[in-house]
């Protein structure tokens, strides 16, 4: 389940755990088109997304929530890896220091290779980890910690927050001798466990 087609509002009938991450997402930016417009790429412009999700003008912090929900609208990641802003009639790159979103909640609904997790990104977007969405794990080489990311859409990726990255491996199950998480149907293995 990807939110890209619903509204925060349509939270009736979920579980309590999924309804209150659907709540607290809020307003999220009107979904664009952005992997059908092929306009002319205009250079580099002065914005980055720090690892913390925080997005900088010129340097400076962008603090208007619906300005930075507005951006990740637009944003994409193209072939080559890097991450440009795309409207119709032009493209720009900016600057990604990890992943231009962060997981900052998950809501975990049943158990084992049962388990589905929902997880809800600081733009508010509400995704289930699954085959569509894989959950994949990186380790921080400074220090050895688990960083785990969650596909959001087109390539873009959302970074857990280190709270929630505790959270996912209080969690953790075992598979074939394998520590990961299960999320519908689908067993994401932490990395050096033996299925990763």
């Amino acid at each position: 389940m990807n939110s890209a087609e619903s509204t925060p509002g349509e939270g009736a009938g979920f579980p309590p755990g999924l309804a209150s991450l659907v709540a607290q997402a809020g307003q999220r930016a009107k979904a664009r088109p952005v992997e059908r417009w092929d306009p002319p790429y205009c250079g580099e412009i002065d914005m980055r997304i720090a690892a913390d999700g925080t997005w900088h003008y010129r340097g400076s912090p962008i603090s208007r929530e619906a300005l930075v929900r507005l951006f990740a609208s637009i944003l994409r990641r193209e072939a080559d890896g890097r991450h440009v802003l795309v409207t119709p009639v032009e493209r720009v790159g900016i600057a990604v220091d990890d992943a231009p979103f962060v997981a900052v909640e998950v809501a975990a609904a049943g158990e084992g290779a049962s388990r589905t997790l929902t997880f809800r990104t600081n733009v508010g977007d509400i995704v289930a980890a699954g085959p569509e969405y894989p959950l994949r794990f990186a380790i921080e080489p400074a220090t050895g910690g688990l960083k785990p990311y969650l596909h959001v859409r087109g390539g873009l990726e959302a970074l857990a927050t280190r709270a929630l990255a505790l959270e996912l491996v209080a969690i953790a199950d075992q598979k074939d001798g394998a520590s990961g998480l299960w999320s519908s149907g689908e067993f994401f293995a932490f990395p050096g466990s033996g299925l990763g």
